[in-house]
């Protein structure tokens, strides 16, 4: 018996059926819709890109545990990317002499990560990522909020459906000196601790504190202080909250759509301030679904000039968990809205000319590509998810006229074959 190979995908990547496709690019549609209503352009980038550009900036669980690693023949050490800010940064720095800076870009790239697939973590995903350069504002932090909140009202979703929760990195730290007692040197190991907090037991966490050098108070005091959510801003001094661009959002009308939560930290290294996460409220999925943040100077990995930016990554393993949990996943869209079926071998190519007519007029249709039976065309014509079929008899045909069907009625009539798009397009738009 012959040793076939496997017909699984590699571990941790996805197969997607047409069927499936349909969902994802209806969901996919409706999200560049939203984003570009508010002026950002679409970009695109290599997938491959040198290592280094990630092990300098995205911090060492993507850098050391996760990344995709390759030597080319010229000796180059190089990464399947496994997120894209890295990359926009680069070309950021590249083109800032023409660009007119602050921009709005958005892109949609495939990334990989070695990890442990699980509920909500792959080998591969696709990342819709979103993106302001060359501005400090807070007016970018309000835009982004504005926009989270209608790309996730474009899928249906609701007030108590999500969450968006907002730290600021310069906040936390303050907090962490001021109040906790923590040194500047141990500020990105209590960074880390706090960004675990949620995710680990009480004993595992102050083992951990222990060995960063914090003492029993000080863990005791850094408890009190994150549970204190947006009360532990009443603790810092006023010079520090003036330095945030958070406090401003907080003060606005955009503040009814976040919560002040100094839980969230975000892991990766080049967050320098405001950070946030988006939640699934659902006891289902109560989990993280996407977040972002700002960089001061993320394109300092590539020119002299600062170019401080602001965005998020949305991956579509969590997305799609999110509308599955709340049942607001599209139906896959139909094969095909008209199929034209020849009576006779004879009549292809009448049918072929009729099926020109019909994606002339911007309707899908279909021609059998093998001779059956007219009944079971009509069944697959329906399994298909046709709404009309268009039958041509050799009579018919030589008459100047053809059959439509409506599917769904079963109702059907003759048309000249100079309107057939004209007979069918109320079947179909119905």
């Amino acid at each position: 018996m012959p040793d076939y190979l496997s017909t699984a995908p590699y571990r941790g990547t996805r197969d997607f059926l047409p069927a499936e496709m349909s969902v994802r690019t209806q969901v996919f549609e409706r999200l560049y819709e939203v984003i570009e209503r508010y002026g950002f352009q679409r970009y695109d980038a290599p997938l491959l890109e040198p290592a280094e550009i990630y092990e300098a900036k995205s911090g060492d669980e993507i850098a050391n545990k996760q990344l995709y690693t390759l030597t080319d023949h010229g000796g180059r050490r190089l990464a399947l990317r496994p997120e894209m800010t890295p990359s926009v940064a680069r070309m950021i720095a590249g083109n800032a002499g023409s660009l007119q800076l602050p921009v709005r870009w958005y892109s949609h790239p495939n990334c990989h990560r070695y990890e442990r697939p699980q509920r909500g973590r792959v080998r591969e995903h696709w990342q819709i990522n979103v993106d302001i350069f060359g501005s400090e504002a807070p007016s970018c932090e309000i835009e982004m909020f504005e926009l989270i909140d209608d790309m996730m009202r474009s899928l249906g979703a609701d007030d108590d459906m999500f969450v968006i929760r907002v730290n600021d990195r310069k906040l936390l730290a303050a907090a962490l000196t001021g109040v906790v007692g923590v040194s500047e040197d141990q500020l990105p190991g209590v960074f880390g601790l706090v960004d675990r907090w949620e995710k680990y037991e009480t004993d595992a966490l102050a083992a951990d504190a222990a060995e960063l050098g914090l003492d029993d108070k000080q863990f005791a005091r850094l408890g009190e202080s994150l549970a204190a959510g947006s009360a532990l801003l009443d603790e810092l001094p006023a010079e520090v909250k003036q330095e945030s661009n958070l406090m401003p959002v907080l003060d606005s009308v955009v503040g009814q759509l976040v919560r002040f939560d100094p839980f969230i930290v975000r892991g990766l290294a080049y967050y320098t301030s405001t950070v946030f996460e988006v939640f699934d409220t659902s006891g289902e999925n109560n989990r993280a679904l996407f977040g972002g943040g700002r960089y001061s100077d993320l394109a300092g990995l590539f020119t002299a000039k600062r170019i401080p930016g602001i965005g998020f990554g949305m991956g579509d393993v969590t997305l799609f968990d999110f509308l599955h949990t709340h049942g607001l996943a599209p139906a896959p869209r139909s094969e095909v809205d008209v199929v034209v079926l020849p009576v006779t071998g004879e009549l292809a190519e009448a049918a072929r000319s009729v099926a020109r007519e019909l994606r002339s007029a911007g309707l899908r249709a279909s021609v059998p590509l093998e001779p059956r039976k007219l009944g079971k065309e009509l069944g697959r014509a329906d399994r298909a998810g046709a709404r009309a079929v268009v039958i041509i008899g050799a009579e018919e045909w030589a008459a100047g006229t053809v059959t439509v069907r409506d599917l769904a009625t079963g109702e059907q009539h003759q048309a000249p074959t100079g309107s057939v798009a004209a007979t069918t397009r109320p079947i179909v738009e119905d």
